[in-house]
């Protein structure tokens, strides 16, 4: 006779309802991640072994943050913004990078990005760049959805000694130029 063949019993995750399997190519994958751990911990070791880090870290910055100090010092801990999905948003870079593009061969166009960072009015500096390089300047927004600065024309010669002089809160060593697809510093 041939043996009974047993069911097979199947653990479903309590938060997306998937088999605790498949969680990983669910949408609500981060959200399983406790469930998973405390659930099904020899499924997904990766996350065990991680949350144990992680655990560890937090520890460690309670027992600096409890640390006795001289003085009255307040640690400001950097604000991390997360967005949906869990990534953490990066705070912009401080600089400034300039870049020159050739359009029908002989015009040229010079692209001014970053100069909000460090709290210049862009519509203000357009102006103040069109009326000191006698040419067309106008904020656009960037491939990247961020607003920049167009001036007609190549003005890289001197647009460095225009910034910082308008502007003495933008440091020299924050501007870059981009030739040849690298970075280059202005000083």
């Amino acid at each position: 006779m041939a043996e009974k063949l047993q069911a097979v019993e199947v653990l479903y995750c309590g938060v997306c309802g998937l088999p605790a399997e498949y969680c990983e190519f669910g949408s609500e994958f981060e959200k399983c991640k406790p469930w998973l751990i405390q659930n099904a911990p020899d499924l997904y070791p990766d996350l065990v072994k991680d949350s144990n880090l992680k655990e560890a870290d937090k520890v460690s910055e309670q027992l600096q943050s409890t640390s006795i100090s001289e003085g009255s010092s307040t640690s400001k801990k950097e604000e991390v913004k997360r967005l949906p999905g869990g990534k953490i948003k990066k705070k912009d870079k401080q600089e400034i990078i300039i870049e020159k593009v050739t359009r029908n061969r002989r015009k040229s166009i010079t692209t001014i990005k970053g100069l909000e960072i460090f709290g210049v009015k862009l519509s203000d500096a357009s102006k103040k760049l069109g009326k000191k390089f006698a040419t067309g300047a106008s904020v656009v927004k960037g491939p990247t959805e961020k607003e920049q600065i167009d001036v007609q024309g190549d003005i890289s010669y001197d647009i460095v000694d225009f910034i910082t002089e308008t502007w003495p809160d933008v440091p020299e060593s924050a501007i870059f130029f981009i030739e040849d697809g690298k970075k280059v510093p202005a000083a």
